[in-house]
């Protein structure tokens, strides 16, 4: 079995592989090369936030990852060891987590790492593509001949700031309701002082796209915060710098706007600007973002970054089992099939690479129901409305259910997730044959 990738999809799929006593070939370019938006040499790279989102069960993001655990997923069962404290969100410390999933995956008997840049598609093997959402050149091109081309957006990552650079006598450590341990650091602003940076952030500098591409097409889930801005003055208001439930512990007082830090190692010496994916001149990040209250000194270690994605129209190329539609021994995995997200993008490598040993051993595909999260998320692969097909986050509105009545929505998805953890539960026990 050959995989092609070793981010968190195609990691992700190499061990549900060989875990099941198929040889894997897993072939990866780095160190010899990286792509722009990779700088660490490990395996399963978080190139944006530290951030799994959501670890609860009334959380869809949350929910999916109790379904991966119960089948067993390398991705989230090293999230779990390398977690750093979050509130209710499962945050990793990035390079403990890539050196985890890293050694399971080079200690594995059966997975044989090729450090090798793959041109070509072996058509004739059973292959997963999980080259991610940054996939270019001659393999791009290749690709392209198979599905019918791809379709592409923008996204943007979040600066670093170091923790001993953020003024803690302006900040203060809460979580949104108090919800969870209160480990974000919140930096308020006045309603005079949100407005001075409102004016600067829409007014700053953006940088250039290498791309020829005059309006790139920007996925909403990570709007670059001066697109989101322009909007409207009210709109960061509602979004990033919400300041419901964010209330001085101390004081009691309440602010106009809040900006919210998540810790991004384990010894917290690094933050995380929640929801500040930019494209800004490095030089107007650092003018801009340091009006921000607390941020007025700060030390940014790594500023925000905006480049292309790539991703495939799944309706029109794959099958829910992330097989290609009318070649079924060739997968692919990850955002590139029009996931969205780290945990998505496992999820999708999870079940491609079952998928792949199902179709290897001559047995049935193996895609949960849509009343599941990984279900839905596959159904929505292969089913969804072509034409304006665009990646997916996981969310609640894409299950199917039966508790639409429950009228109080937190009991409506505590509902759904106990259902969708009892399908996966069955199914793995019914599937033994893949189990």
């Amino acid at each position: 079995m050959i995989v092609i990738g070793a981010g968190l999809a195609g990691c992700e799929a190499a061990y549900q592989i060989a875990k099941r006593g198929i040889k894997v070939k897993l072939y990866e370019m780095k160190p010899k090369k990286f792509s722009p938006a990779h700088k660490y040499e490990g395996f399963a790279e978080l190139v944006c936030s530290n951030s799994l989102k959501g670890d609860s069960l009334d959380n869809a993001c949350g929910l999916l990852k109790e379904e991966m655990r119960i089948m067993d997923s390398v991705i989230i069962s090293s999230a779990d060891e390398t977690k750093v404290p979050a509130g209710g969100a499962l945050a990793v410390d990035r390079e403990k987590f890539s050196d985890t999933v890293t050694k399971k995956i080079r200690e594995n008997e059966n997975i044989e790492v090729i450090e090798e840049e793959i041109t070509s598609i072996p058509e004739d093997e059973c292959v997963i593509i999980a080259t991610g959402p940054l996939t270019d050149g001659a393999l791009a091109e290749e690709i392209g001949k198979l599905t019918g081309g791809f379709m592409s957006f923008y996204d943007a990552a979040a600066p670093l700031v170091s923790f001993d650079s953020i003024d803690m006598t302006r900040a203060y450590f809460k979580s949104r309701y108090d919800k969870g341990t209160p480990d974000y650091i919140n930096c308020p602003m006045t309603k005079e002082e949100y407005d001075a940076f409102y004016e600067a952030l829409i007014n700053a500098e953006t940088a250039p796209l290498h791309e020829d591409i005059e309006k790139p097409s920007v996925f909403e889930g990570c709007m670059p915060v001066e697109i989101m801005a322009k909007r409207g003055s009210e709109t960061l208001l509602f979004g990033p710098l919400k300041p419901v439930g964010l209330e001085n512990p101390v004081t009691g007082e309440r602010y106009h706007a809040v900006v919210q830090l998540r810790r991004d190692n384990t010894e917290g010496t690094v933050y995380n600007m929640v929801g500040f994916q930019t494209n800004l001149k490095f030089g107007e990040q650092k003018r801009v973002f340091s009006m921000i209250g607390g941020l007025a000194d700060a030390e940014f270690l790594r500023y925000g970054v905006m480049h292309r994605n790539t991703f495939l129209c799944g309706p029109k190329v794959l099958n829910a089992n992330y097989s290609v539609k009318g070649r079924e021994n060739i997968f692919f995995a990850g955002q590139i099939t029009g996931v969205e997200g780290y945990v998505e993008s496992a999820v999708s490598g999870l079940i491609a690479g079952i998928n792949a040993y199902a179709y290897l051993t001559g047995k049935e595909s193996f895609v949960p129901g849509k009343g599941t999260v990984t279900g839905a998320l596959s159904d929505y692969v292969a089913n969804g409305e072509a034409e304006h097909f665009q990646p997916m986050n996981a969310n609640f509105g894409i299950v199917s259910h039966e508790f639409h009545k429950i009228r109080k929505k937190k009991e409506r998805y505590a509902a759904v997730a106990e259902a969708a953890v009892k399908e996966i539960t069955a199914l793995k026990a019914e599937r033994n044959d893949l189990f």
